[in-house]
């Protein structure tokens, strides 16, 4: 099971790890382009969507650390 995760993965961790990956590039985007324009706002605003990203993120992985320890009991 641990070689093919992401086939057998639920469909929670899945949301997760997709909302999270997309939160961080979005805010890395809005980073870049408030940099680009000197907008600070837009700058410090991005930070906020960032984190949720990485909050996000790190609850994909403990929703895979659940998984698998359910996984080792059976």
């Amino acid at each position: 099971m641990l070689n093919e995760f992401w086939a057998t993965a639920p469909a929670s961790y899945k949301v997760l790890v997709f909302s999270g990956m997309g939160l961080i590039a979005a805010g890395i985007i809005l980073t870049v382009a408030g940099n680009g324009t000197s907008n600070q706002g837009l700058m410090i605003a991005s930070l906020p969507v960032i984190g949720l990203g990485l909050v996000l993120h790190v609850a994909a992985l403990v929703v895979r650390g659940q998984q698998i320890r359910k996984s080792y009991k059976k």
